[in-house]
């Protein structure tokens, strides 16, 4: 059993973000495919959700590609985001990078350019057995809306 929350943006966030994300390319999936495998290996093996190792093939995301975003530093994928119109998803960090900000710094670059586009509500969903991502969210002003339970 999972059980995830719907988040939603509450109010206007005036932070602003240190960084600048570049579209997905082809180029760097294989760098792509290791740090999301990383970031979520940890909560798909505890809450036992198989395979443990999601993305294995371009073609699981090759649809998406134009909502995914790249932080890229020194040549290196520090982190991603997707931007599915006014949904948020996919916010990883590399575990090298972790507990340095850039995750906190990826949502505010992903609420700025959704904003750009003008759709909102800006909404995301987090599985409540990662809190320390429920937490971040809630420190940049996003509130639960719905919880759900998964089996």
């Amino acid at each position: 059993m999972i059980k995830a929350y719907k988040m939603q943006l509450d109010g206007n966030i005036d932070i602003p973000c240190n960084i600048s994300c570049v579209s997905f390319d082809i180029k760097y999936y294989s760098r792509y495919q290791r740090i999301y495998n990383d970031c979520f290996r940890e909560m798909r093996t505890a809450l036992d959700i198989k395979p443990y190792d999601f993305l294995n093939d371009i073609s699981q995301i090759y649809n998406k590609t134009n909502d995914i975003f790249l932080f890229i530093k020194d040549g290196n994928i520090i982190g991603s985001v997707a931007c599915y119109g006014n949904e948020i998803d996919d916010l990883i960090v590399a575990p090298e990078y972790q507990h340095k900000g850039y995750g906190k710094q990826l949502i505010l670059w992903a609420i700025h350019y959704i904003r750009s586009k003008n759709a909102e509500p800006i909404t995301l969903h987090a599985a409540d057995w990662n809190k320390r991502a429920v937490s971040l969210y809630k420190s940049l002003g996003f509130k639960i809306i719905e919880t759900e339970i998964i089996n």
